[in-house]
């Protein structure tokens, strides 16, 4: 329905972004929003959407690059993967990974995102094998580029997006030690603890 909406960054926050075009703010889910907020003083941005729409809810899904929506529909055809499961998935900024872990039958790389268990693994596989040639790698920016000076409520808000994206408490609590020793940005912090996290 709608290919991107082009607006300002009105608010970020763990789970979406608001996105405002013409008086209109626009609840955006995204993979990482605090990679937006650098664009919180941008006049114009540009978010790749996709209108997801169910009988019981309708919301609008953005993203960073067309690669990045493509990649994202292509895991929302695998059964067992939801809207939330597919931005899990993308969240570890590094897509290319998983592309690359579908392409290998890496099972074991798979099974590291939040609900998804060893079927839902192999339905990947089956499902998308072979069928990823035109989301080529090099094409994704990386979603965790900006740099931003880190403040205290940084690394609190790192915890909670992880949680929006389906961590649980113990799994979040177990990389807070290695988090506190850095003073980063948000989306730094979340980089790092999904890297400690699908290792």
């Amino acid at each position: 329905m709608y290919e991107f909406i082009k607006g300002s960054i009105d608010y970020v926050g763990p789970e979406y972004i608001v996105l405002e075009n013409n008086g209109i703010g626009y609840q955006v889910y995204t993979p990482n929003p605090f990679a937006f907020t650098n664009d919180l003083e941008h006049a114009a941005v540009k978010v790749f959407t996709y209108h997801y729409v169910r009988e019981d809810t309708a919301a609008l899904y953005g993203f960073r690059s067309r690669e990045e929506k493509a990649l994202f529909m292509k895991l929302l055809n695998v059964t067992g993967i939801g809207p939330k499961g597919a931005l899990a998935i993308l969240a570890s900024g590094n897509p290319q990974h998983v592309v690359e872990a579908i392409e290998n039958e890496d099972e074991s790389y798979l099974v590291k995102f939040p609900g998804v268990g060893k079927k839902t693994a192999r339905q990947m596989i089956l499902d998308l094998k072979g069928k990823l040639q035109e989301i080529v790698p090099d094409y994704f920016p990386n979603l965790f580029n900006n740099h931003v000076p880190a403040s205290p409520d940084e690394l609190d808000e790192a915890l909670l997006a992880l949680k929006a994206l389906g961590y649980s408490e113990k799994e979040v609590q177990k990389v807070v030690p290695e988090l506190r020793k850095e003073k980063m940005s948000t989306d730094q912090y979340i980089k790092k603890a999904l890297r400690k996290m699908l290792r």
